[in-house]
C-alpha cells in the first residue's frame, strides 16, 4: 500500500513540476520564473510540505537548464544512490541461520 502511495505522490509532483514549468515559460516576458514559480503555488493552492518539493525540483530543472555543467567528471545522482537490495531483505535463504 505504502509502495502505491509513493507512486501516487511521485506522480502529482511530477505533474506539478511539468505544469509549473510550461507557466514559467509562458510568462517569461511579464514575470521572472521566481515569481513565476510563486504565483502557480499560489493559484494552484498547492499547500506544504509538497509546495516546497515542487518549488524545489521546479529549481532543480531551471538550474540544469540554465547554467552550465559544472564538471563532467561529476556523478549523475543515480549513480550517487545506493542499489536497493529489497529482494534480498525478503528472501530468508540469505540471512545467517541461527544456533
Amino acid at each position: 500500500m505504502r509502495l502505491a502511495q509513493a507512486r501516487a505522490e511521485e506522480a502529482i509532483i511530477r505533474t506539478h513540476v511539468d505544469n509549473a514549468l510550461t507557466f514559467v515559460d509562458t510568462l517569461a516576458e511579464e514575470l521572472s520564473f521566481d515569481r513565476a514559480i510563486d504565483s502557480y503555488v499560489r493559484l494552484m493552492g498547492i499547500t506544504e510540505p509538497l509546495a516546497s518539493t515542487v518549488v524545489t525540483r521546479v529549481l532543480v530543472v531551471l538550474g540544469r537548464e540554465l547554467l552550465p555543467a559544472t564538471r563532467a567528471s561529476e556523478p549523475a545522482p543515480d549513480e550517487m544512490r545506493p542499489r536497493l537490495r529489497l529482494s534480498d531483505a525478503s528472501d530468508r535463504s540469505k540471512l545467517p541461520r541461527r544456533a
